[in-house]
């Protein structure tokens, strides 16, 4: 089974300009996690998003790529049956022109 979290957007602290330390910005995280499904054992998505709005509010991250690799740690030890995470960090108003991303594939 896949499950597909799209567009979850929220303010947080992440960056490491000075003003990204101060005031919080819009990041959009989209997210998809293949795992074996067992009816007794199934992955909860909105247990999944509050893992993520908690760690990267909690976290207040300097780079992207730390988020990442945090995130997918928790994720996969928090749900067992997780074989594969694509995960991508978005911050979309951080230049006036475009959006940026950070994106990471995880296997087990």
């Amino acid at each position: 089974m896949t499950i597909h979290i799209e567009d979850l957007k929220f303010l947080c602290i992440i960056g490491i300009l000075d003003f990204e330390r101060v005031t919080p910005q819009d990041v959009i995280i989209n997210l998809t996690i293949d795992y074996e499904f067992n009816k007794n054992e199934f992955i909860n998505y909105a247990e999944i998003i509050k893992l993520i709005k908690k760690e990267m509010l909690l976290n207040q991250y300097y780079l992207i790529e730390d988020a990442l690799n945090d995130l997918i740690s928790k994720l996969v030890n928090k749900f067992l049956t997780i074989q594969k995470i694509n995960l991508k960090i978005t911050k979309p108003s951080i230049l006036a022109d475009t959006k940026v991303s950070v994106s990471t594939l995880f296997t087990i």
